[in-house]
C-alpha cells in the first residue's frame, strides 16, 4: 500500500486527515485537528470512531443521565411538602422527561436512528483535555488540534442535558398546574425554578471535569449513596428494623440506596472477571446492616432532640 510520506506531526492529539484514497495509494492532508468522530492513531492518522462504548463507558453515561433526575426528584420532594398529592406524579414525569432525552439522544447520535453509538476508546485522562496540549513547534505559533477525543462521551452529556431541559420545559408547567392544587402559586413551580439552576452547574461539571468524573464516578456514587443513606435513617430516627418496616417509603428510599450501592461496585469492578466480581454484591446491604446494629450506641433521635434544643 502506497501512503503519501510527510513529516511527522507534533503534538499529542494532531494527526493527518485522509484526503484521497484510489486502491492501495492513500493521501493524507498536513498536520492538524482530525475531524468529529475521528481521533488520532499510533502514526498520527485520523481514523474514524468505529468501537462499540466498553460497559464501563455506558455506567458512566448512566451516571451523567442519573444526575438531573436524582436532583429533581431531590428538589420535587422538597418543596411538595408531606401532604402534597402531586410529588408521585411530578416523580413519574421527570423520570419519564429523563427517560424520553436519554432514548432521543441515543437516536440522533452516530449513526442515526438506532439506540447504538459508535465511540472512541479513553485511553488516559488527557483525551479528555485536548485543547490543553495543543503544540507550539516555534513557541510563537500554535497549532490548534482540539477535538472529541473520546467521541462521543464529552458533547452526547450535552445533548442529552439539553433534551432534558426542553422535555421539562414543555410537560412539567402543564403537569403542575393542573395537580398541583395543595400548594400555593408561588410553590407550585419551584421544583422547575430549581431545575433552570441545577442545569447550567451540570453542564458546566461536565465541561470542566468530565475526565475527572470518567474516572472518579464510582467512588462519588458509593461515598454519597452511603452518606445520604446514613443522613437519612438518623433523621427518620430509624434504630430497628420495625423503624424501616414501618412505612414503605422509607423501603424505597433503602432500595433505592441498595441499587446506587450496587452500581457503584458494579462501576469499579467493571466486572472483568464476572465469577470473582459478582460476589461483591453481597456487601450492598452491609452499610444499612451496620447502621441498624450499632444505632442504638449512638441514639440518633436523642442526638436530634438535643440539636434542636441548642444543647
Amino acid at each position: 500500500m502506497a501512503v503519501d510520506i510527510q513529516p511527522a506531526c507534533l503534538g499529542l492529539y494532531c494527526g493527518k486527515t485522509l484526503l484521497f484514497k484510489n486502491g492501495s495509494t492513500e493521501i493524507y492532508g498536513e498536520c492538524g485537528v482530525c475531524p468529529r468522530g475521528q481521533r488520532t492513531n499510533a502514526q498520527k492518522y485520523c481514523q474514524p470512531c468505529t468501537e462499540s462504548p466498553e460497559l464501563y463507558d455506558w455506567l458512566y453515561l448512566g451516571f451523567m443521565a442519573m444526575l438531573p433526575l436524582v436532583l429533581h426528584w431531590f428538589f420535587i420532594e422538597w418543596y411538595s411538602g408531606k401532604k402534597s398529592s402531586s410529588a408521585l406524579f411530578q416523580h413519574i414525569t421527570a423520570l419519564f422527561e429523563c427517560s424520553m432525552a436519554a432514548i432521543v439522544t441515543l437516536l440522533v447520535s452516530d449513526p442515526v436512528g438506532v439506540l447504538y453509538i459508535r465511540s472512541c476508546r479513553v485511553l488516559m485522562l488527557s483525551d479528555w483535555y485536548t485543547m490543553l496540549y495543543n503544540p507550539s513547534p516555534d513557541y510563537v505559533t500554535t497549532v490548534h488540534c482540539t477535538h472529541e477525543a473520546v467521541y462521543p462521551l464529552y458533547t452526547i452529556v450535552f445533548i442529552y442535558y439539553a433534551f432534558c431541559l426542553v422535555l421539562m420545559m414543555l410537560l412539567r408547567p402543564l403537569l403542575v398546574k393542573k395537580i398541583a392544587c395543595g400548594l400555593g402559586k408561588s410553590d407550585r413551580f419551584k421544583s422547575i425554578y430549581a431545575a433552570l439552576y441545577f442545569f447550567p452547574i451540570l453542564t458546566v461539571l461536565q465541561a470542566v471535569g468530565g475526565g475527572l468524573l470518567y474516572y472518579a464516578f464510582p467512588y462519588i456514587i458509593l461515598v454519597l449513596s452511603l452518606v445520604t443513606l446514613a443522613v437519612y435513617m438518623s433523621a427518620s430516627e430509624i434504630e430497628n428494623c420495625y423503624d424501616l418496616l414501618v412505612r414503605k417509603k422509607r423501603l424505597i428510599v433503602l432500595f433505592s440506596h441498595w441499587l446506587l450501592h450496587a452500581y457503584g461496585i458494579i462501576s469499579i469492578s467493571r466486572v472483568d472477571k464476572l465469577e470473582q466480581d459478582l460476589p461483591l454484591l453481597a456487601l450492598v446491604p452491609t452499610p444499612a446492616l451496620f447502621y441498624l446494629f450499632t444505632a442504638k450506641f449512638t441514639e440518633p433521635s436523642r442526638i436530634l432532640s438535643e440539636g434542636a434544643n441548642g444543647h
